[in-house]
């Protein structure tokens, strides 16, 4: 109804009736009548309340020299990116850059430089990638080599060489190939808790351990795999298992037991979590030659069809234990997404639930995701959207551009509980991702032992609970991984209040791991300003409590 005409209408009646009363009289001595003023208007309303909060992108002050895509979060608080060799003429493969937040310890103000380069012959793109428990960094394998990526693949694609990078030293070793593996490619992939990186056969359904200490490979054993590891990604639970969804048995999962070496069967997803092949006819491979890199010599790999059997997302573990499982679906069909719980042991089975599909007729097909400090899981969608899970919602929270194809977006936690957005296909490339929530506080990491007396360019250990946080809180699937399960030790000097990370190493890489005491060592830069200063110890971009230290 509309108020307004309703107090119109009553004032002209008020009105008509006072001149009526005034022209006849008041029926007794004929005296005139005063008529009654309008009744005043009625008070405004309480004020709409205020838009809820939301989350928002800041923009990096400086951006990539180059387009970066996949980037790692190493344990002195810098960013290591790799160029996006598919976005610009020119770009390769092999460029690195390190991104380094300001002073502050704000990664939009952060500056970028450029990395060493591995040894020519290696320029590895859709790999698979791990951040060591010694601060090192590991490459896999990859999709494509030598920034060549033909479809059929050219003889350098699938290529089984690896290396790993110090980023203190600045050196590149190359790894050599798995006795018997011609051909690694892009594979799922993780670093169990006792720091072994694991991974998948592409092309098989062997499992393979690299000791990072003596850098050599071991077959594990793997009894009851329904199917090859093709195009599958690999989440680590709490102690220690391996959970992943089956990419030719559909809709199966399972998950690994590494201290028996066997799959227990997680039975069906409930709804269908990948999309079908485009390339029903294979792809050919091969034949590798035989080269000389870094000193290590690989190939002669034979030649070969690979049948793609399609997509999948990425699946994360959430602070509950849940796993949410993002979807891909064909082009114009929303993707569906799943929550698995895991058993009451290891040994037994876990169960699935159907979550809500994506809106707009979107898909997580071959992207990335992120767990937030609130414990949402962070997702891109194939339209350059971003949307947040809440553990029943799944809600756009970031639109991408319009009437554009795909949009690779790459997501990766950072420990100021932002996280970094790399677009390299759009004009601004890189940019953070402010959420808002915050963590329960039981999610923190906690410190029970730290020195307080701290000397600039030495080692010191700090034990506590939960270190590495609850999640690896990054995935994208069989490749780019960007796990974070490790913990970053943040100096805040009183005076200035300027940050320094001080380079962790030497701790468990499991997720979840309770009260059970913890340690991990970490140097102190010897660039770090003098004083009073407050510590804190952050996992998946929570802080600890901080501790009182003094820097000398």
């Amino acid at each position: 109804m509309d108020t307004g005409w309703s107090r119109r209408s009553v004032a002209m009646m008020l009105l008509s009736t006072a001149f009526l009363t005034s022209a006849c009289g008041d029926g007794g001595g004929g005296g005139s009548v005063t008529p009654s003023p309008p009744p005043p208007p009625p008070p405004p309303g309480p004020p709409p309340p205020p838009p809820p909060p939301a989350a928002t992108l800041r923009t990096l002050a400086h951006q990539p020299p180059v387009g970066v895509y996949l980037a790692l979060l190493l344990t002195d608080g810098t960013i290591m990116a790799q160029a996006n060799p598919t976005g610009a003429a020119g770009a390769s493969a092999a460029d690195f850059y390190r991104l380094t937040p300001d002073a502050n310890g704000d990664f939009a103000g952060g500056t970028w430089t450029h990395l060493p380069q591995p040894p020519a012959g290696y320029a590895p793109y859709a790999s698979a990638e791990a951040v060591l428990a010694d601060g090192r960094v590991l490459f896999v394998g990859g999709e494509y080599n030598q920034d060549d990526y033909r479809i059929p693949f050219g003889p350098s694609a699938l290529t089984n060489m690896s290396a790993v990078f110090d980023p203190v030293s600045g050196a590149w070793t190359m790894i050599p190939a798995p006795p018997g593996v011609s051909y690694i490619g892009d594979v799922p992939s993780t670093v169990l808790p006792d720091g072994r990186f694991i991974f998948g056969e592409k092309l098989g359904s062997r499992l393979f351990s690299l000791d990072p200490a003596t850098l050599t490979w071991t077959q594990l054993p793997s009894v009851g795999k329904n199917d090859v590891f093709t195009e599958e990604g690999f989440t680590l639970l709490p102690g220690g298992a391996i959970l992943t969804v089956d990419m030719t048995t559909i809709p199966l999962s399972e998950h690994y037991i590494p201290a028996t070496g066997a799959w227990v069967q997680d039975g069906s997803t409930g709804v269908g979590l990948t999309s079908p092949t485009g390339t029903p006819g294979g792809i050919t491979y091969g034949p590798a030659p035989v080269q000389s890199v870094g000193g290590v010599t690989y190939g002669l790999g034979p030649t070969g069809t690979y049948f793609p059997p399609g997509e999948i997302g990425p699946a994360i573990l959430r602070p509950d234990g849940s796993v949410f499982a993002a979807g891909s679906a064909v082009a114009g069909k929303a993707a569906h997404t799943a929550v698995y719980r895991p058993g009451a042991t290891s040994a037994q089975p876990g169960t699935w639930t159907a979550g809500p599909d994506f809106p707009n007729a979107d898909s997580a097909g071959d992207s990335s995701a992120a767990l937030l400090p609130s414990g949402n899981v962070l997702v891109a969608g194939e339209s350059g959207s971003i949307y947040e899970f809440d553990g029943a919602s799944l809600t756009r929270t970031v639109t991408g551009p319009a009437g554009g194809s795909e949009v690779p977006v790459f997501l990766l936690p950072l420990p100021s509980g932002e996280v970094l957005v790399l677009t390299p296909s759009l004009a601004t490339q890189a940019r953070l991702y402010v959420p808002i929530g915050a963590p329960q506080p039981a999610w923190a990491p906690t410190i029970t032992t730290v020195p307080t007396a701290l000397s600039r360019g030495q080692s010191y250990a700090l034990t506590g609970t939960q270190l590495n946080g609850l999640s690896e809180a990054a995935a994208y699937g069989d490749e780019l991984s960007a796990a974070t399960n490790y913990p970053l030790v943040r100096l805040t000097m009183t005076g200035t209040g300027h940050v320094f990370y001080a380079r962790t190493h030497g701790h468990t890489m499991g997720v979840a791991t309770g009260a059970t005491p913890v340690t991990t060592h970490f140097d102190v830069p010897a660039g770090a300003e003098t004083g009073a200063a407050t510590l804190v110890v952050v996992a998946n971009g929570i802080p600890s409590a901080p501790v009182a230290v003094t820097v000398s």
